[in-house]
């Protein structure tokens, strides 16, 4: 990685034994070529969305190569600078995840967990009807990593018990992405009749366990997604019951998975390219360009769009929710067309022969299941018939 890389995504200096450093080597180990010498300076905020920025955020996250090792201190760097949604530069924010799927679908899952816990905490903090959060109680800092662990799952949970001004949370809870390696997450929990509220907690604890339930899947092979046991772990609330779902950037937080989704759909798109520029298509293999093309264009126009809508202040409340399930279908449907396109235009071998290609294509399969397919769609239609103007 060159040093200009290290001083866009790695802000400040780095000793030559840090994490950063140490990640910085790994570009001869993933065949990453550096990107032109420029003067190195560390890049503000506002300059991040300029194309050489974001080529640099692909090439840092092509050094991860899968590993999520690799992945936590760059996620961990993201997230020092990354701008929160509805700041005036959500699309900044979403273009940086793209830009690191284009690289590597393990950086960008691992970053937008990460990012949307930071976004969640500062949401909180800027919400007067949410008490302040006392993170230094479970041990957090600017050094933690973060996930988010919210799913539920057939005959488990988690409960949450209240003793004075003390919380625990004890039961189990699915799908906890890399619990055994974060540092931290937000996790939410029942507190009775029916009411669901968030929590900080400290994972590196005693009374939290991993488990292992056999994680065999192809795709994002090193996140893997296990329960997790809680026996009386203390937590922090992070705002009031419901809040969690309530809040704004509850939808916006969902867009931001599709805006990893499209890097990665991105990646195929750019290999079906090259491939056409290598041999001339024929009149099928030009089609499938074209079709990959209008699928690649119209998902950017529509993340675009909703940036826009949510700096606006146009996509909170049922708004935000109209808006990021049609959002996330668009994109979702958009990857699904260059999955197969790519697939039927290629052919088998760079699936077999491709380390890279075979890996973004198991990558997305996996990450795109966090889209419920038909039933969101049925969400989406159920949505539009509350509308009083449609479309």
């Amino acid at each position: 990685m060159s040093t200009v890389i290290s001083s866009i995504i790695f802000p400040g200096s780095i000793s030559p034994g840090s994490p950063f450093a140490q990640l910085s080597a790994l570009e001869s180990t993933a065949g990453i070529v550096s990107a032109p010498s420029k003067p190195t300076r560390p890049a503000p905020v506002n300059e991040i969305a300029e194309p050489p920025i974001l080529r640099e955020l692909e090439f840092a996250a092509a050094a991860v190569a899968g590993h999520s090792d690799r992945a936590l201190p760059l996620a961990s760097s993201v997230g020092s600078w990354l701008p929160h949604p509805a700041s005036g530069q959500t699309l900044m924010r979403w273009r940086a995840l793209t830009a690191l799927a284009v690289g590597d679908l393990t950086a960008a899952r691992v970053t937008e967990a990460h990012t949307d816990a930071l976004a969640i905490l500062a949401e909180a903090a800027a919400d007067a009807t949410v008490d302040d959060v006392a993170l230094a109680e479970v041990g957090a800092g600017q050094d933690s990593t973060w996930g988010v662990f919210a799913a539920e799952g057939a005959g488990v949970r988690v409960d949450a018990e209240q003793d004075g001004d003390r919380w625990t949370l004890s039961g189990i809870k699915p799908w906890c992405s890399l619990a055994d390696r974060l540092s931290h997450a937000l996790i939410t929990a029942h507190t009775g009749d029916g009411a669901r509220r968030l929590f900080a907690i400290k994972l590196r604890s005693p009374s939290v366990r991993a488990g292992d339930d056999g994680w065999v899947a192809r795709g994002l092979t090193d996140v893997p997604s296990g329960p997790i046991e809680l026996t009386k772990c203390p937590a922090i609330p992070v705002g009031p019951d419901g809040w969690y779902l309530r809040r704004p950037g509850f939808a916006w937080g969902g867009i931001g998975v599709a805006a990893c989704w499209f890097g990665g759909a991105v990646g195929l798109g750019r290999t079906l390219r090259a491939a056409s520029l290598t041999k001339a298509p024929d009149q099928i293999g030009a089609m499938h360009l074209g079709a990959v093309d209008l699928a690649l264009f119209t998902a950017d126009a529509v993340l675009t769009a909703a940036a826009a809508a949510v700096d606006a202040g146009a996509a909170a409340g049922q708004d935000g929710v109209l808006l990021a399930l049609r959002v996330r279908g668009a994109v979702a449907n958009a990857c699904e067309e260059t999955l197969t396109r790519t697939g039927h235009a290629l052919g088998p071998a760079p699936l077999a022969r491709d380390e890279r290609h075979a890996r973004r294509v198991a990558d997305l399969q996996l990450y795109l299941r966090q889209h419920h397919a038909e039933r969101d769609q049925a969400a989406l239609g159920r949505t539009v018939l509350d509308l009083l103007d449609w479309p």
